[in-house]
């Protein structure tokens, strides 16, 4: 194979994902993906810090998996106030 050869689809590290699990106590429990949303780590944020989260990643919320396959719905700033 050539070196300049990727055999399959290019990953965007410029998408950001989050997907949010749970809120308790003022916390919101989340998960976040940079480029695949099916490769996630799990965080935990206080709710201010999460929305300036989202702003400074330009993230695309997902809800919650329905039928093996994920929702999307852009975030932008104004939707996470």
């Amino acid at each position: 194979m050539h070196p300049d050869t990727h055999p399959g689809p290019v990953m965007d590290v410029g998408k950001r994902y989050v997907r949010i699990t749970g809120a308790h106590d003022g916390f919101v429990e989340f998960d976040f993906a940079i480029g695949d949303p099916d490769i996630t780590v799990e965080l935990i944020l206080p709710r201010t810090a999460f929305d300036e989260f989202c702003r400074a990643n330009q993230a695309v919320q997902l809800q919650t998996m329905t039928h093996n396959s994920p929702q999307q719905t852009r975030t932008t700033s104004e939707e996470m106030t």
